[in-house]
């Protein structure tokens, strides 16, 4: 029998220049295929040729078969008849695939309508019962909405309901997982396996997170340069890769699931939060203004760093991660509870006690890109800083060419531009503008999410031997927990603006006691497929999003996600309704803790 999706010799150029080339594939009936590779890799090139889906400055030569018709050359009717149809599409930002001006009901209903003569009526119905089978809420309800009223879960989620609408052969899904916070992903995925039970589609599953190939592939091949470098099973390749680049790639990635030491780590302290508050007004009217409630966005954050040591802050998108850190590094009186660094009570500094501080915290961001001056070649970059705090010109000459070579690039090249760098080298670069005033804290805003796994190893190995070198101090923001595990020394877990559980990494992240820090490790994908497919580990799997930051909650805030809540006696349950718990300290802000491993 003949493949369902065969690919021959597929070559992709962009406006001449070659972005896929010679790649051959193949796709069974009912099979998941997860193409992997870092960026500029060509996987996704590759998935939206088969559907025609490249731009205009796009020369495709090969061939493309369903079911041994050719699609490569095919007429532009033909295509719209398979699109949606026989092949359909889940893409990595669903805000983009869906018209903003529609009811997502109403375009799932046109995407029915547009394969099947029915009625509107029953298009919509249709609608309604797709949205229900990938878990949203009061699907009649809900339908009516528009795609800005969906958070990011909920519109990957009518991304697929829209892909099962007629029933495909062929699901091509590009990175659907990328965007979202882990305990979201685990929800996508658990989606996307049910699309494939109900349609019986194949699914060719586009990548960089090797944990979720791992967990969902049958098959897996590995994209280099354009090229196909290897391919076989997944269990296969994973457990015994033949060429040096898999091997490789798999190497980098780090694991929820190595070994851990405790790492004692001593010192004095460094930065000290208590209690701190952080509320913004919500605003409406055009002409006058008004404020018509407020955004809890930090509402109870407790944090502890000494010298030396790596904390590390975690939680989901819009926990309020970030707020605290602009609390922290904008030096001024907190609206609520106490933050003291080094020692100082922020609120009660002159300006010179404010400047001086200034220079002993630094950050770096996520965006190496959009933080570096394009305009500036990047010794003047890392000047910038020294200039400021006064520094004479012998001094900053000696001193950019040194903090070039301490992370690891030429001196020599202190006058090319932020553009002439890779992603990498701009977050070296980035980090040597942080050290240049010679800080004692740095703080960390997600610096390797936005770099491919072997990039990212080097990045936190530099950021490794810094701290040994000079001392330092690290407040690391990320919301990947096996780098987590993998750089830092304890860890403060946030949930809707409050500390939810602290405490040494190899006891949070080996024994959690809150059940949204378990539910959030056994959501993280392990890059291994005999762990993950053969329900090895203890999946918790959360209850849609997190609850709006605009309401002040009773009680304990994770109650109407807690997978505990419900088993509990209603005396119990009565208390969490009504007490919010307590966090002091290493521990867990929950009434009733139950340590256990999620590995």
């Amino acid at each position: 029998m003949s493949p369902l999706l065969e690919v021959r010799g597929l070559d992709v150029e962009f406006d001449g220049s070659a972005a896929v080339r010679d790649v051959s594939l193949t796709l069974e009936r009912g099979e998941v295929l997860g193409l992997v590779g870092e960026s500029g890799s060509g996987k996704s090139a590759t998935a939206l040729a088969v559907l025609g889906l490249l731009p205009g400055n796009a020369t495709v030569r090969g061939s493309v078969r369903l079911d041994g018709a050719e699609l490569l050359g095919a007429g532009e009717r033909e295509l719209t008849r398979i699109r949606g149809g026989r092949v359909a599409m889940v893409f990595q930002d669903p805000l983009s695939a869906f018209t903003p001006v529609y009811r997502i009901g109403d375009q799932i209903a046109e995407a029915v309508r547009a394969h099947r003569d029915v009625s509107r009526e029953r298009a919509r119905e249709r609608a309604v019962e797709l949205l229900g089978l990938v878990g949203i809420p009061e699907p009649a309800l809900r339908a009516r909405a528009f795609p800005h009223e969906f958070s990011g879960g909920m519109r990957q989620r009518a991304m697929i309901a829209m892909a099962m609408a007629n029933d495909p052969d062929v699901i091509l899904a590009d990175e659907p997982t990328t965007a979202l916070d882990v305990t979201i992903q685990a929800q996508i995925l658990d989606v996307l396996r049910t699309a494939q039970r109900e349609t019986g589609a194949a699914v060719l599953l586009v990548s960089h997170d090797l944990g979720v190939i791992a967990g969902m592939a049958d098959r897996v091949a590995v994209m280099r340069d354009g090229r196909l470098v290897e391919q076989g099973g997944v269990r296969e390749v994973f457990g015994a890769p033949q060429e040096p680049y898999t091997r490789q790639l798999l190497a980098a990635v780090p694991r929820i699931d190595t070994p851990l030491e405790p790492r004692p780590v001593g010192g004095e302290p460094v930065l000290t939060v208590r209690g701190l508050t952080r509320t913004f007004p919500v605003q409406a009217g055009a002409l006058v203004r008004r404020r018509v409630g407020t955004v809890y966005a930090v509402d109870g954050v407790d944090l502890d760093i000494r010298r030396g040591e790596t904390l590390a802050l975690v939680g989901e998108s819009g926990s309020g991660k970030s707020t605290t850190l602009f609390e922290l590094l904008e030096l001024a009186p907190p609206e609520g509870g106490s933050v003291e660094l080094f020692g100082q009570r922020l609120g009660a500094l002159t300006k010179a006690e404010t400047k001086g501080l200034r220079r002993r915290i630094q950050i770096v961001f996520q965006d190496p890109m959009a933080s570096l001056d394009p305009r500036m070649p990047v010794g003047d970059i890392i000047a910038e800083p020294l200039r400021t705090q006064g520094a004479d010109r012998e001094a900053v000459s000696r001193r950019v060419p040194e903090l070039l070579s301490r992370v690891g690039l030429e001196p020599a090249h202190a006058d090319r531009f932020p553009h002439e760098f890779s992603g990498g080298q701009r977050q070296r670069i980035a980090i040597a503008r942080a050290l240049s005033v010679a800080p004692e804290l740095l703080v960390l805003d997600e610096p390797v999410s936005a770099l491919d796994v072997s990039v990212q190893a080097d990045i936190l190995d530099l950021l490794g031997e810094l701290k040994r070198q000079l001392g330092l101090a690290y407040l690391f923001v990320s919301h990947d927990l096996a780098v987590v595990r993998n750089i830092a020394d304890r860890v403060s877990v946030m949930y809707l603006g409050r500390t939810v559980e602290a405490g040494p990494v190899s006891q949070v992240l080996t024994h959690p006691r809150h059940p949204y820090t378990q539910a959030l490790l056994s959501a993280v994908p392990i890059p291994d497929p005999a762990l993950e497919q053969d329900r090895r580990r203890t999946r918790i799997l959360l209850l849609g999003d997190p609850p709006s930051p605009t309401r002040r909650h009773d009680g304990c805030r994770f109650r109407p996600r807690c997978p505990l809540y419900a088993d509990l006696p209603p005396a119990d349950q009565e208390r969490c309704a009504h007490e919010v718990p307590e966090f002091e300290g290493d521990g867990a802000a929950c009434h009733f803790p139950r340590p256990r491993p999620v590995l």
